[in-house]
């Protein structure tokens, strides 16, 4: 049943049971199953055989520890106990304060956490946790719901690292093009120039962005979100307190009163530090005496720098705590074990979900969901002016039902190379763009996304609440995007299409300021 309408089945069981039950791990565990026994063909023994392979594989690769998800995991573990000792050394109190004396408003702190989610674009695992640790104290004093959180942090993480070609995206991506236009022989162009030409045509970045900081500065709320950010303000709890939130220390752990800012920015100058250098470090690595910036960043171990990073991270933050232990007497050294244990725990939510999608997303591709999809575009008989637009769609569905934006860059890119070689060259640069902005929006919105998982995680936020909070605006981005691949399709204009965009920005601005903008009187 491999390459099939049945690959569709096991995602859209578990998205729709997500939705539905806003039960995560139940969820993904019936989708789970559901892909094993199509895989089976319905044969049961055979796929529980799938599933303990699966599951294995999760832990072992080809023999050997599969020290990506492990580094991964560990990370988390690293996170959550900084983020313990940070707050245990009175570092989040004390900068919560500072922050309130110069951020005095809820678009202030809104905005902050968006700026801070476009300059740290090097990777968007790392933009996803780092942008939360920072930005959660300046919220949460401004009463901003942690659901608003995460959507800035969401919607500025992928779409600054599908742009940016100093970061493991841009790297991935511009390989990946070489690739392309070896293969049809397109020697008028380099690898990364078509990535800088395809930059102001990836439409759905732009638009998003765009949403992100006119939500920001004119409290604009939509769908769910409305509710998270009228209890946030009303009532003051930025998070609904009968749910499970990642990342959340569940135990009231003391807190120094002597604490200063430097107890919680100095960590995280180290955590930031040390991870873009052991990326460049493990990219240089790789390429030795042929090292260019490209080349570092393509051949980079991520989860090994993130917890070599974590490391000295958590080091310094160690640091920190044993001054206010031993210097400034703030606090008892004895809750260092509660510390640990605490912050671990914060992070097992997110671990559970991580290793559930992990096992979706690698059944998923084993029954090809993406090459099917992939199928439906090559053996279109299509308008080839539509082709911008329908790969967006096509890219949007594949992402969304895969989790996985990078599997759909994989699949789609060289499809998108091959029909516009063969059709209309012109439009291949439009193709690819819309291939990477779809891929974006459709992992924007996937609840099995382990960016979407990790920006839930970064915010404290339900995970659940994320996606369904988030969705909205990711839709009204791409139905905008949309529109401007059509006219970039039919004209070829990126200027055209930009401007198409404009608009349709402006209008929404006029509209849902005076249909959605929060009213907290």
């Amino acid at each position: 049943m491999e390459n099939t309408l049945f690959s569709l089945l096991p995602p859209l069981v578990a998205i729709l049971l997500v939705i539905a039950t806003r039960r995560v791990l139940l969820s993904l565990g019936i989708g789970i199953i559901t892909a094993a026994v199509v895989l089976a063909e319905m044969n049961l023994l055979e796929a529980v055989s799938i599933l303990w392979e699966t599951v294995k594989g999760i832990f072992i690769d080809d023999g050997s520890i599969n020290t990506w998800n492990m580094y991964i995991i560990l990370f988390l573990m690293i996170l959550g106990v900084i983020t313990a000792f940070i707050s245990i050394s009175g570092g989040s109190r004390a900068f919560g304060e500072w922050a309130m004396k110069r951020v005095k408003t809820r678009a202030g702190a809104q905005a902050i956490g968006a700026i801070l989610g476009v300059i740290i674009f090097i990777d968007d695992y790392f933009n996803a946790l780092a942008v939360g640790q920072i930005s959660r104290p300046i919220t949460d004093r401004q009463k901003v719901s942690r659901a608003k959180l995460a959507y800035l942090i969401d919607s500025t993480s992928a779409p600054i690292c599908v742009v940016s070609p100093v970061s493991s995206w841009g790297a991935y991506i511009i390989a990946l093009i070489g690739t392309i236009l070896a293969s049809h022989n397109l020697t008028d162009y380099t690898a990364f120039s078509v990535f800088l030409q395809m930059i102001p045509m990836n439409l759905y970045v732009w638009t998003t962005l765009a949403i992100v900081f006119i939500v920001a500065l004119k409290g604009i709320e939509i769908g769910p979100m409305r509710m998270h950010e009228l209890r946030a303000i009303r009532d003051n709890q930025v998070m609904d307190p009968e749910k499970p939130a990642p990342g959340k220390l569940e135990e009231d752990l003391p807190v120094s009163p002597k604490g200063t800012v430097g107890d919680l920015i100095w960590p995280i100058i180290a955590l930031v530090a040390g991870t873009v250098g052991a990326m460049i470090w493990t990219g240089y690595q790789a390429v030795k005496e042929n090292a260019t910036i490209l080349t570092i960043f393509e051949n980079t171990d991520v989860s090994k720098s993130l917890v070599i990073g974590g490391i000295i991270g958590l080091i310094v933050t160690l640091l920190f705590f044993a001054r206010q232990v031993t210097v400034k007497k703030g606090i008892k050294g004895s809750v260092l074990s509660k510390g640990i244990w605490s912050g671990i725990k914060s992070m097992l939510p997110a671990i559970y979900i991580l290793l559930f999608a992990w096992a979706i997303v690698d059944l998923i591709g084993q029954l090809e969901t993406g090459a099917y999809l992939a199928g439906l575009v090559e053996n279109s008989n299509m308008e080839v002016s539509f082709l911008p637009f329908l790969l967006f769609i096509i890219a949007g569905v594949m992402a969304f039902s895969t989790g996985t934006s990078w599997g759909s860059f994989g699949i789609l890119l060289p499809i998108a190379g091959d029909i516009a070689a063969a059709t209309d060259v012109n439009l291949l640069l439009p193709a690819m763009a819309a291939v990477l902005a779809g891929a974006v929006f459709g992992d924007h919105c996937s609840p099995i996304s382990d960016t979407t998982i990790l920006s839930s995680t970064g915010a404290g936020c339900n995970h659940i609440d994320h996606v369904l909070t988030q969705l909205p605006y990711a839709l009204i981005s791409a139905a905008i995007a949309g529109a401007g691949f059509l006219v970039l399709g039919f004209t070829g204009s990126t200027i055209l299409s930009l401007v198409t965009i404009m608009i349709c920005l402006l209008v929404f601005t006029l509209i849902a300021s005076r249909k959605f903008k929060l009213d907290t009187a």
